[in-house]
């Protein structure tokens, strides 16, 4: 037995399982006990039972495997129960349907009050074309009349990531047009926002997003109601509850968090309710601040965010999010904050080059990390790296789908972490990125394999989209997209070296390896217990696997009965 951390009894003991510890110490077990928060004792079922006393609770495992909790490196968490705060027109496929799902949902409504649907298509892609309908078309403002007219109508666009594919399609009947003025005349503030007009040229009600991140909603459609903050703590509070459910037990928010997500985590934490843990990085507002005021603010107030920053084992904060960009578009979308919408971030965190290189120096040399996710930030940090070297403070990269050697050399040299998005790279993208590599470099499309054997800290994460980790546990051991093509096969690895990814590399990203994502005394009691054994059945079965028990910090945050067998999964 691996030797008890404490001499106190154990509150509970589960016995009788298959435990992937993901401790090198001792890599399997078959019991462990656990006190308050923390593991005790992990070893044997006779050896384990050594810690109990009258008052303990034992449990059997009948056999189930447990692994660690699950560490989503790039989590976007807050928006999955955001979702759930607008009507749903998942399931729509025509539009008689969708007359008969908006007239259900405005009979629940005060005539004259704004409704703000979810997106035409189905969660989590929301992949939509006109040949979706039965009519073969898209609606206009004249079918949504013919459902709701005594309300303006808003259906949203898709966040752009989760298609992964533009243009993205919004849609309003008359009284929306009428409400916030479009008319004929009516001059689009971007040309990535199209407002589309007949032939007689009246807007039909169909507006095209021609970028990713959305703008109807921040300029020709301000007026109509977002989230309030009462719904993002109540969408987090349920988002938390959907990421337990695929054995998520913590998070990182390494594309940054604005002050309205900031205020529904510590809402939620004054009031008790967490049950994933979570580490945010900030992402601040700089609006038009030039290089210097950017300086003068990174070596002032920001020195909060250094190192692990500031917070407990429950909720911490630290480093700064940035990416290099001047866009009028950011302002635009920046003009109605606190309002995010479903970025979580705010726009005006991408300021020029310029700005972005004081930052990064600065940062460095006050001990703040620097996240991003573009692949242009690597040589700003270069940079910064010859001011003050930043190995060491753990500055990390997200959405780096194509590296070639020199690259991952760079990455390694400058020891910076990468979280990874196998879902969208691998699965949802996989020949997409194929191609956009281009012939001969099959092997730089999201190298897991060589970054791992580079010796950089690797993290496995969402995106959101799905929120099931174990997708990005199997995508990243069978290489196999949507499409059933395999991508850059030679760059698999094992279902070991990617549950690492999930446990030990994402409790890097907070400084907190020595604490959680492995089971062994003194580790957070922070696990998840398995209908299936990862390490034992195809891998193109692993994206299906579906927790039966959660736990956080020795406490069950989610349980269910076991499911009967279902056909190969799909994320």
């Amino acid at each position: 037995m691996t030797a008890p951390h404490s001499t106190a009894a154990a509150d509970t003991i589960l016995s009788g399982g298959n435990i992937i510890t993901m401790d090198p110490a001792r890599p399997r077990a078959t019991a462990m006990a656990i006190r308050d928060d923390l593991i005790v004792a992990i070893g044997s079922d006779k050896e384990v039972e050594r810690t109990a006393n009258a008052q303990t609770v034992h449990r059997s495992l009948a056999g189930k495997t447990v692994i660690p909790g699950l560490v989503d490196g790039h989590a976007h968490m807050d928006r999955e129960g955001l979702k759930k705060r607008l009507p749903t027109l998942a399931g729509v496929r025509s539009i008689k349907a969708l007359k008969e799902r908006l007239r259900a949902i405005a009979a629940t409504r005060p005539t004259g009050t704004w409704i703000v649907t979810m997106p035409l298509g189905d969660p989590p892609f929301y992949w939509t074309k006109p040949e979706m309908f039965e009519e073969g078309r898209w609606p206009t403002r004249h079918d949504l009349d013919e459902a709701v007219s005594a309300h303006p109508l808003f259906i949203l666009p898709p966040w752009g990531y989760w298609p992964g594919r533009v243009p993205l399609h919004a849609f309003a009947n008359g009284e929306a047009l009428h409400s916030v003025g479009i008319d004929r005349t009516t001059k689009s503030p971007s040309a990535l926002l199209e407002i589309v007009h007949d032939a007689s040229g009246e807007p039909t009600g169909m507006f095209l997003e021609h970028g990713r991140m959305p703008l109807a909603e921040f300029t020709l459609f301000r007026d109509a109601p977002t989230f309030t903050s009462q719904d993002r703590l109540e969408a987090l509070r349920e988002s938390m509850r959907d990421y337990n459910r695929v054995g998520t037990t913590s998070i990182f928010e390494g594309h940054g968090v604005a002050p309205e997500v900031f205020e529904a985590y510590r809402a939620a934490y004054d009031g008790g309710m967490m049950s994933v843990r979570a580490h945010l990085v900030l992402s601040p507002s700089w609006g038009k601040a030039s290089a210097d005021d950017v300086k003068a603010l990174a070596g002032s107030w920001l020195g909060w965010l250094r190192g692990r920053g500031l917070g407990d084992k429950w909720l911490a904060a630290s480093g700064v999010y940035t990416e290099i960009g001047d866009d009028t578009e950011r302002l635009l979308r920046a003009a109605c904050a606190p309002n995010t919408g479903w970025a979580g971030f705010l726009y005006d965190a991408t300021i020029p080059h310029d700005a972005v290189r004081a930052l990064a120096i600065e940062a460095a040399r006050n001990g703040i990390r620097v996240c991003g996710v573009w692949q242009n930030l690597l040589e700003v940090f270069r940079e910064a790296d010859r001011v003050a070297p930043i190995a060491g403070q753990r500055w990390i990269l997200g959405h780096q789908h194509i590296l070639d050697s020199e690259k991952i050399a760079l990455i390694r040299d400058l020891g910076i972490g990468l979280t990874v998005h196998p879902n969208s790279h691998i699965y949802k993208r996989g020949s997409e990125i194929l191609q956009l590599a281009g012939s001969g470099r099959e092997n730089d499309v999201l190298p897991i394999r060589s970054l791992l054997a580079a010796g950089i800290p690797v993290a496995l994460s969402t995106d959101n989209v799905p929120i099931s980790l174990f997708g990005a546990i199997g995508h990243s051991v069978a290489r196999i997209d949507r499409l059933g093509r395999p991508i850059a096969p030679e760059q698999a690895i094992s279902v070991e070296q990617a549950l690492h990814c999930a446990t030990v590399q994402g409790a890097w990203l907070s400084f907190e390896e020595n604490i959680k994502g492995s089971l062994a005394p003194g580790r957070l009691a922070d696990l998840v217990i398995l209908d299936d054994d990862p390490t034992s059945i195809a891998p193109t079965s692993i994206t299906n696997i579906a927790p039966l028990a959660t736990m956080v910090g020795g406490r069950f945050v989610f349980e269910r009965e076991p499911r009967q067998p279902t056909d190969p999964a799909k994320p």
